[in-house]
């Protein structure tokens, strides 16, 4: 099925319908069957009420004993009509249930994928800018909606006014006018009154919707950072805060909960005064010889057929356009701008596929790059990676080194100049397959919440154990995981946490090992290695970069002196470049540098 195109940011609730449509017409047949199910449960339950007349009428004629005549009068196929008709309202209900319950859980799962493909293909500043606990609440709730309106819509409007429009029919075409003209202004009333008032109720609605997202997110960010909060022994403030969202919640949640009474109480009042009308009006018919007691019956019948679904009419108006409503906040996700998007002509980096990669060159020609516009990061950067050559990049902190591994990634597109491989702008390649080539080993590790087999094996999904192990035996890691009770299958906890900064890092050099790939980037890969270690992966790390371009972005120039070229990065521009040597001969920035972390060596030693 064709997926819909993107989405306005400002929506209406006809648009969100319209959307939303075209999930459930891919099953048009399960569709149509199902409205036909509805339709006959209907006209059964519709003619309950016609069969239960005659019924009673026979039972009620003057003269003869009762119960003879009911013996003599009453038809077995009438009692039989009645149980089948009861026993088919159900069928046809359930049989709509049956067909229909497919075509909602696809259309549920189908939507939640898009969204869920959409948002990991945003550019990293939308991550970066999101909150995580309001952007899954707001998934939740539209996955959620979805089944609600279907259901509300499918079982509950859309039979009611099927139903009304059947017994105003046989109101009028049966009795006089006015049983026709009472329900038609009852319902009318009822109608009126109850769009009126829920659609005043809308914004204590919205508002506790906002609150309870607020509050949702300073939940959910509290708990991400749960060992910052015991650094600095901030449970109270936590919960202050917290209290706090919480508090404007309870007096928004109990300024709706007030408004829902007075419109129940109003809707109550509106069909006791409609019934009573009715009745009367059926006693009068019945006193004056027009109607019989199987009337009144009939009458009260479909009263109450009628009015048992519109008196949840108000919830159900309310939470129609509640569904709406978080499934428009869901669409509007997938109306987010994809800032990085593939050219419509964009080819693979290796036509020839994964088997066919080779070689590859980086090229960094006069780049330029801001985050924002009052802020610029990178000044005509401009250097080359040859194929299977080694490039560092030092610099202070702050000087725009991770920011060449983001774009040598394209999470961002460079404000001026371009980022090649192999000749080709990135701009020009898909996405997929660059990224596919590179594998990277970032300064800040974090690992799924799950074993430490599956973060590994993460690096390549297909990759047999055996070629996992490997990685982890040359990250140095596989010794540590061996020791621990549950080895490979130990779980890391969220982020990573129950891991030291050592061994998540060494789990990302694993990663990036096992991926094999072409290109490989090290963002600090040692950083948070010990120097016994360090010496011992670096060696690996060396070993691993043979044959493929690396990018070493590092601070401990320690790390860096065997690369084929360093360059110093300073306030986004390169200051100097050359070997590690050479660069120290020159007396410059570089050397002053080295000379510092060498003095701090000596200290710590």
């Amino acid at each position: 099925m064709a997926l819909p195109g993107p989405i306005p940011e400002t929506r209406h609730d006809w648009q969100t319908v319209k959307t939303l449509l075209p999930y459930l017409w891919a099953w048009k047949g399960r569709v149509v069957f199902a409205l036909a199910c509805l339709l006959l449960a209907k006209l059964t339950n519709v003619a309950v009420p016609l069969v239960f007349k005659d019924i009673i009428d026979t039972f009620t004629l003057p003269g003869a004993n009762k119960m003879e005549q009911a013996v003599l009068l009453v038809p077995l196929g009438l009692l039989a009509a009645y149980g089948a008709l009861r026993f088919s309202t159900v069928l046809f209900t359930e049989l709509r249930e049956i067909f229909f319950a497919r075509v909602t859980q696809r259309a549920v799962r189908t939507i939640t994928l898009q969204v869920f493909e959409h948002l990991h293909s945003l550019s990293l500043r939308f991550h970066l800018d999101r909150q995580t606990g309001g952007l899954t609440r707001d998934i939740e709730r539209g996955t959620r909606s979805i089944g609600s309106l279907i259901s509300y819509t499918l079982y509950s409007i859309l039979p009611t006014l099927v139903e009304i429009a059947l017994v105003l029919g046989i109101l009028a075409y049966r009795y006089d006018r006015d049983f026709t003209l009472i329900t038609v202004s009852i319902l009318v009333l009822y109608v009126s009154f109850t769009i009126v008032v829920t659609n005043w109720r809308t914004h204590l609605r919205r508002e506790v919707n906002e609150l309870d997202t607020a509050a949702n997110v300073r939940a959910v960010d509290s708990l991400i950072n749960f060992e910052t909060v015991k650094y600095f022994n901030n449970e109270r403030w936590e919960h202050d805060r917290y209290d706090e969202q919480m508090q404007k919640w309870e007096a928004a949640q109990i300024r709706s909960q007030i408004s829902l009474s007075w419109l129940n109480l109003g809707q109550s009042l509106i069909i006791a005064a409609g019934v009573t009308l009715m009745m009367w009006r059926a006693a009068v018919g019945v006193a004056a010889g027009n109607m019989t007691v199987g009337d009144i019956v009939l009458v009260n019948a479909f009263l109450i057929q009628l009015y048992m679904p519109l008196n949840h009419l108000g919830v159900l108006y309310r939470e129609i356009r509640q569904s709406l409503t978080d499934i428009e906040r869901m669409f509007g996700l997938l109306g987010k701008n994809r800032e990085i998007q593939d050219a419509p002509d964009a080819r693979p980096l290796f036509p020839a596929g994964p088997d066919g990669r080779g070689p590859c060159e980086i090229e960094f020609a006069q780049v330029g790059f801001a985050y924002e516009s009052n802020r610029q990061i990178l000044f005509d950067v401009d250097f080359k990676v040859g194929a299977g050559k080694t490039v560092a990049v030092v610099g202070h902190s702050g000087s725009g080194k991770s920011t060449l591994a983001r774009l040598l990634f394209r999470f961002y597109d460079t404000t001026s100049g371009s980022v090649k491989i192999n000749g080709s702008d990135l701009r020009a390649l898909q996405q997929t397959s660059v990224r596919a080539a590179i594998g990277i080993v970032p300064q800040d590790t974090v690992l799924f919440n799950d074993t430490i087999f599956y973060n590994i094996q993460y690096g390549r999904p297909a990759a047999p154990r055996e070629d996992v192990i490997a990685a982890a035996q040359a990250a140095h890691i596989h010794d540590f995981i061996e020791r621990l009770p549950d080895g490979y299958q130990t779980r890391v906890g969220e982020r990573g946490l129950k891991l030291s900064g050592g061994e998540k890092q060494r789990v990302a050099i694993a990663r990036a090992l096992l991926k094999n790939p072409p290109i490989l980037i090290f963002d600090e890969a040692t950083s948070a290695l010990d120097s016994k270690t360090e010496k011992a992966i670096q060696a690996e790390l060396e070993q691993a970069a043979v044959g493929r371009t690396t990018l070493i972005i590092a601070h401990r120039l320690s790390t860096v002196m065997n690369a084929d070229e360093i360059l110093v990065l300073d306030a986004g521009r390169i200051v100097e470049r050359g070997a590690h040597r050479t660069l120290l001969e020159r007396g410059g920035l570089y050397s002053q540098m080295w000379a510092l972390q060498q003095q701090e060596h000596e200290v710590s030693v």
